[in-house]
């Protein structure tokens, strides 16, 4: 996707399609008034007749419109002036995407200027640049004939020429996070035999080569030396060797303690022993999108040369029944020399992310976040809304909701008390890899927090949010915008 910004006469831009916002109630916006100027009255026509109210993301496509050089004017409502945000100007510029007939490959609009209350001319042309890319994506579906892009290829941004520098940082910003949230999407996408542990490990090799980061991709031997022994009595049960992948982006200074992300990378979850039902089980491919969110944040950081230090943590392997499978009962012995009785082998995503965790303690971190699709406890509490979000350090927690806020990519906290500890007490190990089926979220999060002791952490659950079902089945990349917004605040201090 090309974007540009430019000061000109609208009516003189020669595009396949201008957008132009109505709020509700048949309100003109400035750009409206000017093209119903040379029109003719010809917008307040298509007004009158009841066929736009201005309600947000309704669209009207007109074409050949007097005195107007673009092929179509499209009217998007912009819904109700005195209640606009960020998040009802992406809803709009999403559905007026879509709305555009396929063979438009060009568009231009002033809504980057519109002057929404609370948010900067740079926040709002990052959200738009990041709409764009999100609206146009296409699944990378693995088809005899290769999947067609979207026709849509450039995006002008029309602003006056001092808003230029702002408008042009917040597109930067917010094509580099779309392309971040693609990645992501297209490794969720990905079959689970294509998508392994190795395949994961090539692509952080990729990106490390495209984007010049330090990369070591750990193969069985390796991960034996550290004494992993919770990820590797995951790995057990499959043939597909597992790996550990730490990726660094070192552009702060070499005195900045760096943020350390952990993502879960499961790329095929069957439960193991304690096999899952079969119905919906091809989803088990997403039980990796911890690990794509994580890669996606990376081609982010290396499209926007952040000056900040950040580690990625990759645990990944398959989880799968065997006669070499780690059974309920077995004990585990952690790289924290903490022992774990695995009661079920279905929660496998906190066996692999503890050793991770404890692994995090050599950069001396200023913070850890991990990401994982840990429990469907979570999507029962809060749907497909919101992440889960628990943390050891209350700033943290703050931090990380409020970008959530402004990335429309949000997380709920979720408590972390001393009261559920006790549900993970064990006869027979230091711990319980599961604490029964009341508070499965928070007894999940309390495993983890076993392993973060020695920094301040935060762990997200995304279950619920990582990918959707039914007939728009696909990953959704988030919370690649909620983290690349975090560490943009963070880069910014």
């Amino acid at each position: 996707m090309e974007f540009s910004i430019k000061s000109a006469a609208p009516e003189k831009l020669r595009t396949d399609c201008l957008l132009v916002g109505i709020y509700e109630g048949r309100k003109l916006t400035d750009l409206a008034k000017s093209l119903d100027v040379v029109s003719e009255k010809a917008i307040s026509a298509v007004l009158k007749s009841g066929d736009m109210e201005g309600k947000t993301g309704s669209t009207v496509l007109l074409r050949q419109l007097a005195g107007v050089s673009a092929s179509r004017v499209m009217l998007v409502g912009l819904g109700k002036a005195d209640e606009a945000s960020l998040k009802s100007l992406r809803n709009s510029f999403r559905a007026a995407i879509k709305a555009l007939p396929a063979g438009v490959e060009s568009i231009a609009t002033d809504f980057a200027g519109l002057g929404i209350k609370k948010t900067t001319l740079q926040q709002a042309a990052s959200a738009l640049a990041e709409v764009a890319l999100d609206a146009t994506y296409k699944v990378n579906a693995v088809k005899e004939k290769s999947v067609e892009p979207h026709a849509l290829t450039e995006v002008l941004l029309l602003a006056e020429k001092e808003h230029h520098a702002a408008v042009t940082e917040g597109v930067s910003q917010g094509s580099s996070l779309g392309q971040g949230v693609a990645l992501a999407k297209d490794l969720g996408n990905l079959p689970p035999n294509i998508c392994t542990p190795s395949y994961l490990g090539k692509q952080a090799e990729k990106l490390a080569k495209e984007y010049g980061f330090k990369v070591e991709v750990l193969d069985q031997a390796a991960i034996e030396k550290l004494n992993m022994g919770s990820f590797l009595g995951v790995t057990r049960g499959s043939d597909e060797p597992p790996r550990f992948i730490v990726l660094q982006h070192l552009h702060g200074k070499k005195s900045q303690k760096p943020v350390v992300l952990v993502g879960k990378g499961i790329t095929f979850d069957t439960g193991g022993i304690s096999l899952k039902p079969g119905a919906d089980m091809d989803e088990m491919k997403y039980d990796m999108c911890g690990a794509a969110s994580v890669l996606g944040v990376f081609k982010a950081l290396g499209e926007l040369k952040l000056p900040l230090n950040v580690v990625g943590l990759i645990p990944t392997c398959e989880n799968m029944p065997s006669g070499r499978a780690t059974k309920p009962g077995d004990v585990l012995t952690s790289m924290s020399g903490q022992t774990i009785e695995v009661l079920n082998t279905d929660a496998e995503g906190r066996l692999i992310l503890c050793d991770a965790l404890t692994y995090a303690e050599r950069f001396e971190p200023a913070a850890v976040i991990d990401i994982a699709t840990l429990t469907g406890a979570c999507v029962i509490a809060l749907g497909h809304h919101v992440s889960g979000l628990f943390a050891n350090n209350d700033a943290l927690a703050k931090a990380l909701l409020a970008a959530g806020e402004q990335a429309n990519d949000r997380a709920w906290q979720m408590p972390l008390w001393d009261d559920y500890q006790g549900q993970l007490d064990s006869n027979f190990a230091d711990i319980a890899n599961i604490g029964g089926r009341a508070a499965g979220s928070i007894t999940a999060a309390c495993f983890l927090s076993r392993f973060a002791k020695k920094y301040d952490w935060a762990h997200l659950d995304i279950a619920g949010t990582a990918w959707k079902s039914g007939k728009d089945k696909g990953g959704t990349g988030r919370p690649v915008p909620l983290l690349v917004t975090y560490l943009l605040e963070q880069a910014a201090k």
